[in-house]
């Protein structure tokens, strides 16, 4: 499958930016909120993205779908925020290519969506507590929130969103402290997608002090797609189109990722908190 015509070699490129050249992004972000008396609400997902699929999108557009109509909240904006390099996945392509396919997929099927490059910039692994503590300090420090279109600004509530299998590692004792626990589901709260086959009832009753905290979302169309089972694909030359997004597709064939599953270790830095890579 080769790239389109429409695929040039400047859009195929690797991610060249640092973080002395490093800019929060706010270009999709709602500027004045549409209903002042709901809260502002930013959803951040943090994984692997190695690589990025139409799974990882949906969750999007899922987690917009169940605050629009079951919640008080108003969504001004999401984040999809790739891990360092030194989260040493098996799998894990560099974070020069990861950054260049999320934002080829973003840019492609979004109008909301941003990818944030800080987390993947550092050479230090960066748990997923400092990640929301850094996209909430430059959207409620830095920029003081939303305005709310009579002059008066609101601070906007930042939220994880995660697959189900996040919150069994959560409800699973020993991998996650409570101080963490506290941090992100009190602090920030989840929104959670369904899996099919996975109880979830289970994990929430771990988690009672945070229940409140933690919406669940129904998968009502069951995708089980993940980026483990895309690189098993292409390491077997089968075809992934319709699985990730075309750009996608081309970046992987221009930079040959993915041929073998050699890249990074078998190892997780941190078990798994928060940055299951297959939603």
């Amino acid at each position: 499958m080769a790239a389109s015509a429409s695929s040039s070699r400047e859009d195929l490129a690797p991610y060249s930016g640092s973080l002395d050249t490093y800019e929060f992004p706010t270009h999709r972000l709602a500027r004045v909120m549409r209903d002042p008396s709901k809260t502002p609400l930013v959803l951040v997902a943090a994984g692997s993205f190695s690589p990025i699929t139409y799974l990882h999108l949906r969750m999007q557009e899922m987690a917009a779908d169940y605050a629009k109509f079951n919640t008080n909240y108003e969504l001004i904006g999401g984040y999809l925020s790739p891990v360092s390099d030194a989260y040493r996945k098996a799998g894990l392509a560099s974070a020069e290519h990861r950054l260049a396919m999320c934002q080829l997929a973003v840019d492609e099927s979004s109008t909301w969506l941003m990818i944030d490059s800080w987390e993947a910039l550092h050479k230090e692994y960066q748990p997923t507590a400092v990640v929301l503590d850094h996209i909430e300090h430059e959207i409620n420090v830095v920029r003081q929130g939303v305005d709310c279109g009579d002059g008066t600004r609101k601070q906007v509530r930042v939220a994880l969103l995660a697959g189900a299998d996040l919150i069994h590692t959560m409800s699973t004792p020993g991998v996650w402290s409570d101080k963490d626990l506290d941090h992100i589901l009190g602090r920030y709260g989840a929104f959670i997608v369904e899996r099919s086959g996975t109880d979830i009832d289970e994990a929430l009753a771990a988690l009672q002090p945070w229940r409140d905290n933690i919406h669940v979302i129904q998968q009502l169309i069951q995708n089980d797609v993940s980026s483990t089972k895309i690189r098993l694909f292409l390491r077997r030359e089968m075809s992934v189109r319709y699985l990730i997004p075309a750009p996608v597709i081309h970046y992987i064939e221009e930079h040959h990722l993915y041929e073998d599953d050699g890249a990074g270790s078998t190892t997780s830095v941190d078990k798994g908190k928060g940055k299951d890579e297959s939603a």
